[in-house]
């Protein structure tokens, strides 16, 4: 057994339920940050035209800002609900990285910064979820008991 598999064995059997409501929360969270991207389109396209350090056409930044909305949209419904969540967590994490270092580095690193230590903390909990799974009350184990149960009628 690799190492991931490893890891998200051991997630699964030492889940406290406490972690349910960090991923509702970790979810809502995205889920508002992705409604605020689409909201503010216009400033966040013209903050990468003048502060991207790729030097995004219009086009380019267009798309960007609209895979990272859709993304965290999507990405924090699945969470909240606790569906293919270590997936859509992996799925995050680059976007959590260009935040932490390409967006809020660019506006200091100092303790003021709010928007970069939230992205350090949503990406810290994003590692924790992708660890210990989705958990007891999710889609993902509701799913995998309702295999287990079919399963195990067909056997018997």
């Amino acid at each position: 057994m690799n190492m991931v598999r490893r890891i998200e064995h051991w997630g699964d059997l030492h889940h406290p339920r406490w972690l349910d409501f960090i991923r509702i929360f970790l979810g809502l969270v995205i889920l508002a940050k992705g409604v605020i991207f689409i909201s503010s389109t216009n400033v966040q396209q013209d903050w990468i035209f003048q502060k991207s350090v790729f030097g995004f056409s219009g086009l380019m930044a267009v798309v960007v800002i609209h895979i990272v909305a859709f993304a965290h949209v999507v990405g924090g419904l699945m969470i909240i609900m606790g569906l293919l969540t270590r997936m859509v967590v992996v799925i995050q994490m680059p976007i959590l990285l260009g935040a932490i270092f390409f967006v809020n580095a660019t506006r200091g690193l100092t303790y003021l910064n709010t928007e970069l230590w939230l992205s350090v903390v949503v990406f810290l909990l994003l590692v924790l979820i992708w660890i210990a799974g989705s958990g007891s009350f999710s889609a993902d184990n509701w799913i995998r008991r309702t295999n287990d149960h079919q399963h195990n009628n067909i056997n018997h």
